[in-house]
């Protein structure tokens, strides 16, 4: 008798419900001259994309858009260094390498550029509703309840030049995405976290998710670069002020340091801050922190991931 691919536990196959992706398709539709996509690598099992992309572009072995994808992640990495992990093949798990060509002080905009084009990306194909959490969540409705279904994190590294071209290379980031697919609720890490099959998706095919995932980002980033980094200019401004579910909200923003913010999330300036006006009157902006949405406030209120 042939042997069924899924009764073995290491199998690709081995959970029928999700196939693994197919990378030589991927990089046909992904890759080329016309894209900024120059290479795209998938692993069967790795700790964290990001890390391993760093690694390969402080070596030389990766250059600006290279784009990385796991199948399983078993120390994917989120701001303030918060675990990621999820069955194999239950998510999209990739990072890119990008060498933005703006001023570095605008750098700050591409953790929010990535929320737009994949909040953009997964209404398109996936057919759900969306809600960004400033500043790098990527929010879905189970029930009425916002729960948190993919995470951000855009890391500066170094970028040595590629092997054999010479040159000193320079400053880059690696910008990671990572989103839960058919996660079921008993496979939830923690209670606040979503899948899109439990946001009602009308489409859980990795494949295409992550194609319109990584053609979103190139759009967003041809924008921005187009207008030298102006979010303003690029309409990513605008866009991602539509999205963000944290303004108008009441919040606490937990600062580096220990510090407290507590106020309503009124803005996001120009250069990428959360705007928090506080009771006495003050309007603070904040670069860095963790929000968290406070009940009374809209919606159904806790920390969304």
């Amino acid at each position: 008798m042939t042997p069924n691919p899924s009764d073995d536990p290491g199998s690709r196959w081995s959970d029928l419900s999700r196939p693994p992706l197919n990378a030589a398709s991927l990089r046909r539709a992904l890759t080329g001259a016309d894209s900024m996509w120059t290479s795209l690598d998938v692993v069967e099992r790795t700790g964290s994309t990001n890390t391993d992309l760093a690694g390969r572009a402080r070596d030389g072995d990766a250059v600006e858009g290279a784009v990385l994808v796991a199948e399983e992640q078993t120390a994917g990495r989120g701001r303030l260094e918060r675990g990621w992990n999820a069955p194999a093949r239950s998510g999209v798990f990739v990072s890119m390498l990008i060498v933005p060509p703006v001023p570095q002080e605008r750098w700050g905009w591409v953790p929010l550029l990535a929320g737009v084009a994949t909040a953009t990306a997964l209404s398109r194909t996936a057919g759900v509703d969306t809600k960004l959490k400033w500043p790098n969540d990527v929010l879905v409705d189970v029930e009425g309840e916002e729960r948190k279904t993919g995470g951000i994190l855009a890391e500066r590294t170094d970028v040595a030049a590629a092997k054999g071209a010479g040159g000193s290379g320079g400053a880059g980031v690696v910008l990671g995405i990572g989103l839960n697919v058919s996660l079921r609720e008993s496979e939830l890490p923690v209670p606040a976290a979503g899948s899109l099959v439990l946001a009602g998706a009308r489409a859980t095919d990795r494949d295409p998710l992550l194609r319109s995932v990584l053609r979103s980002v190139e759009d967003w980033y041809g924008r921005w670069t187009a207008a030298d980094g102006d979010p303003l200019t690029a309409g990513l401004l605008e866009a991602y002020a539509a999205g963000c579910v944290t303004l108008g909200r009441h919040v606490r923003a937990e600062l580096p340091g220990g510090e407290q913010l507590v106020g309503e999330a009124v803005a996001v300036d120009s250069d990428g801050r959360l705007v928090i006006a506080t009771e006495d009157g003050v309007q603070r902006p904040v670069a860095a922190g963790d929000i968290v949405h406070l009940r009374g406030s809209g919606g159904t209120g806790g920390d969304g991931g």
